[in-house]
């Protein structure tokens, strides 16, 4: 049986967060009404002293593919001589 993660969500700690780089302290999935969402959550601090999450949730972002530049290939055909 497939167990249902649907209106269910996952945070990580993201383990290379820092206040300088403002990444977020945790990261994960969520699923709302069978939608797919990222989860982004920053630890803060209330004016009265209070530590909470602040969350971001939002479409999952497309995975950066890195282009490769065909014109910086050269084979022994490019040779002149």
């Amino acid at each position: 049986m497939e167990y249902d993660n649907t209106n269910r969500g996952v945070l990580f700690r993201n383990e290379s967060a820092n206040e300088e780089n403002k990444q977020p302290y945790m990261t994960g999935k969520l699923n709302v009404s069978g939608k797919d969402l990222q989860v982004a959550a920053w630890m803060q601090e209330s004016k009265g002293g209070k530590k909470f999450l602040s969350l971001k949730v939002q479409e999952p972002q497309p995975q950066e593919v890195k282009a490769t530049n065909d014109s910086n290939t050269s084979t022994t055909d490019d040779i002149p001589f």
